[in-house]
């Protein structure tokens, strides 16, 4: 028998992917090393390239941590739908998204209505950071409370995209049908340019959505046809990744912001292949109990690193060295993101679950159904599950 700190936790559906929970704080820490150190020249007054050159080609990439988020979460999203009725799915989604993102928005409101902290303030008027507490601000043209939101907008419409596909019953051949349209028309937003396609099927994201969704049916079906899939959503990340990356670069030049195209090629490359490193089992070995600790943390720490750096990097950069200031700031908003964690994030979760099971009529979700002959609950390997969303 294994050492008990290295069995793989278990949930009411299966073992947990403690390896998602560890790519995630991979994910997290690339966001928050490119917002801190490559990023924002407004936090230290100049390009954070010139301060931290030995690292600059790697925290110039950490932009993409935010395309290894949307991945795992096309697997992680295909996973919590399947075998669910669209209100378990959705009390899922809500609970999980909500009590630390509510938390985060009354932070930087009070931050930014009752401090002097100026930098990241997005300038909002109250009723538009109760317009965020939402989380639709994006649908009314209302700017973020956070700099990091935005994904979460994007989040939002893609799990929107899901529970409609549910409503039609999920297998794999369905999976399959369903992936390969939204990957056409992700082909025909980018052609056309229709602002109507680029709302609806999220051309900029789809393509790690659909990537995570077909690494999803390779771990749990062996779905042969879904590596056609990752090769048609590696091909789309790339033009996406490469033209976002450039977008940046020609703003403000390649030398503050040494993110040259074969990098981000590289970069692209090797979240693909962490994933399907997961999809294939080969990260299995990743059964450290405390990495399902570090995992749910990341939520709160993407949410909330940025705050962090606008109150300490403008106070201290004149006073500390930029590298002991940066590992102060990182050090800090790791252990605010663990207390979060601790004290909103988790009993936040227990709480509006609940809440929203009473609305719905019903105590818990009921497991342990028993399947049909067709039912998608029918899988050749155990189903696993990994309940914690991404941003």
């Amino acid at each position: 028998m294994p050492p008990r700190g290295l069995t793989a936790p278990q949930t009411a559906r299966g073992p947990r992917l403690v390896e998602l929970d560890t790519l995630r704080f991979v994910a997290a820490f690339a966001v928050m090393s490119f917002h801190f150190m490559a990023a924002s020249k407004s936090l230290w007054g100049e390009f954070p390239a010139s301060l931290f050159p030995a690292v600059s080609r790697v925290t110039a990439l950490g932009i993409l941590g935010v395309e290894l988020f949307f991945l795992i979460s096309g697997f992680v999203i295909l996973m919590s739908v399947w075998g669910r009725t669209i209100g378990e799915f959705a009390v899922s989604r809500v609970s999980r998204l909500y009590p630390a993102y509510w938390f985060a928005v009354i932070v930087i409101f009070i931050m930014y209505r009752f401090s002097g902290v100026t930098a990241f303030d997005p300038k909002l008027t109250t009723g538009e950071y109760a317009v965020n507490l939402t989380m639709l601000q994006g649908a009314f043209g209302i700017g973020h409370a956070g700099g990091v939101f935005w994904s979460l907008w994007a989040e939002l419409r893609f799990y929107v995209i899901v529970a409609v596909f549910s409503l039609f019953g999920i297998t794999v051949r369905r999976c399959l049908v369903f992936m390969s349209v939204w990957a056409v028309l992700v082909g025909a937003a980018e052609v056309t340019q229709s602002p109507v396609l680029d709302f609806v099927v999220l051309p900029k994201q789809a393509p790690y959505f659909i990537g995570g969704m077909a690494f999803y049916l390779i771990h749990r079906f062996r779905s042969w046809p879904a590596w056609i899939l990752v090769a048609v959503s590696y091909g789309l990340a790339l033009h996406t990744a490469l033209r976002r990356v450039a977008e940046r670069v020609a703003s403000i030049g390649i030398a503050h912001y040494p993110a040259p195209p074969r990098a981000v090629i590289v970069a692209i490359t090797l979240i693909f292949a962490l994933m399907a490193a997961v999809a294939l089992g080969w990260l299995r070995w990743l059964r450290w109990r405390p990495l399902v600790t570090v995992g749910a943390l990341t939520y709160p720490l993407y949410l909330l690193h940025q705050t962090v750096s606008a109150v300490l990097i403008p106070s201290y950069r004149d006073e500390i060295d930029p590298w002991l200031l940066v590992g102060v700031t990182m050090t800090v908003s790791i252990a605010l993101a663990y207390l979060v964690y601790r004290l909103v994030d988790r009993p936040g979760q227990r709480w509006l679950r609940a809440r929203l099971e009473a609305l719905l009529g019903r105590s818990r979700p009921r497991r342990g159904r028993r399947p049909g002959p067709d039912s998608p609950d029918r899988p050749p390997v155990p189903a696993q599950s990994h309940e914690a969303s991404v941003p």
